[in-house]
């Protein structure tokens, strides 16, 4: 966990950065899982999944900051779309990957949301 405020802030507004290009990314894969897969799906996959990471990573140090004032984020909801994500690229079921990306898409989405409005605070 992130323990200084200031830190959290900075973390969140470099997940700013990040985010928008993520969501834009996981709908592309969410195509390629969806029939169209390329030649380089899978390492693209692979490093969608290292992004995401990253941005759970820096939700889980700052989610007091984005939950301070209100809940902007549920943990458990969260959590629930993230391991249903990971059950199907374990399973490396091209449909199945391609649906929980389209439900873990909004949960990022929302995950930017939160960090524009904490930072802009």
């Amino acid at each position: 966990m992130i323990e200084n405020r200031a830190e959290q802030k900075e973390a969140l507004e470099t997940l700013l950065e990040f985010n928008v290009r993520l969501v834009k990314n996981m709908n592309i894969i969410v195509k390629e899982l969806s029939g169209e897969r390329l030649e380089d799906t899978e390492a693209f996959l692979n490093d969608i999944v290292q992004a995401m990471n990253w941005e759970i990573q820096v939700f889980n140090g700052t989610m007091e900051l984005l939950n301070e004032d209100k809940v902007r984020i549920e943990k458990e909801m969260f959590n629930e779309k993230i391991k249903a994500l990971s059950e199907a690229i374990a399973a490396k079921d091209d449909a199945q990957m391609a649906e929980k990306f389209t439900e873990v898409i909004p949960v990022f989405e929302a995950l930017g949301v939160a960090a524009k409005e904490v930072t802009a605070k």
